[in-house]
């Protein structure tokens, strides 16, 4: 039997909709083996969403995808603790492009597995990176290659901005115009304002997709766990069948013997009355 480690990979790496089927071959062959632990670990394994999968993907085939995604989630974290508003934007706006281009790497990969681009869910697939730089657990599940399903973080957007406000005194002059640095002061402020009102806006967007996504997962999840006993319960009918057929085979055998047996009684019997017909005639 081959190492553990490749079997796993081997059904991690292959679409899901050959999951099940791959997962009890694997299974069968270990019990044939004697390698009971094997099995049992094989066995308890879960299928993947197609999300999921095309995650597996990317960390199985292309893990330096992972290391470049790591190293922006550090950048980020450290502009945050910093609060260093200038680097946050560019960082962020590198972030959105790598996702980008993290998602469309995942595509391809799934597309010469052979799954057709049109059904891929690479909105779930760019929801569970984004979540990966914004939490460092769900980055070393993703390292793991072995993601059952999508994950999300409704937590994660831009850097606060300082709350800033002016300090009012004595009220200016009516007749001096406003300085041009309180302008500039003033018009800056608004931007700011600005910009943390359309980051709110942003972030509602994106909480409101991601709770479309975790929707569509849970139904999507509803629907492999009902494919997952289907295929459960077509093996245990095989099984079924094989019994039966076997109990049948005993019968047979069984109904045989008995035939045997009472062909040899007889036999014995008319030997017996052989033996005391002559006997009689001595």
């Amino acid at each position: 039997m081959n190492d553990g480690g490749d079997i796993v990979r081997r059904l991690y790496e292959s679409p899901p909709d050959g999951f099940v089927a791959a997962r009890t071959a694997a299974v069968a062959e270990a019990r044939r083996a004697g390698d009971v632990a094997a099995a049992r670990h094989l066995a308890a394994l879960k299928k993947p969403t197609v999300a999921a999968w095309i995650v597996n993907l990317v960390a199985l085939q292309r893990p330096e995808l992972l290391d470049e995604l790591a190293g922006i989630a550090d950048a980020l974290r450290a502009a945050q603790r910093d609060l260093q508003g200038d680097q946050m934007r560019e960082l962020s706006l590198h972030r959105r492009r790598f996702v980008t281009s993290l998602v469309e790497a995942a595509r391809r990969l799934a597309v010469e597995a052979g799954t057709p681009g049109a059904k891929l869910p690479l909105a779930e697939v760019e929801a569970t990176f984004t979540a990966a730089l914004a939490e460092p657990e769900i980055a070393g599940q993703i390292r793991s290659g072995r993601l059952i399903r999508a994950v999300s973080y409704a937590g994660f957007g831009e850097v606060p901005r300082p709350r800033l406000r002016l300090l009012t005194g004595l009220s200016p002059a009516p007749a001096l115009p406003p300085a041009p640095s309180l302008v500039r002061d003033e018009t800056a402020q608004r931007r700011r304002e600005l910009e943390r009102e359309m980051t709110a806006a942003e972030d509602a967007e994106k909480r409101a997709d991601l709770r479309v996504t975790r929707a569509e997962q849970a139904e999507r999840d509803a629907e492999h766990l009902v494919e997952d006993l289907e295929a459960e319960l077509a093996e245990l009918d095989r099984r079924r069948a094989e019994a039966v057929a076997d109990v049948a085979r005993r019968r047979l055998g069984r109904r045989t013997a008995e035939r045997e047996a009472a062909t040899a009684r007889r036999a014995v019997g008319e030997a017996q009355a052989a033996l005391d017909d002559l006997s009689g005639h001595q």
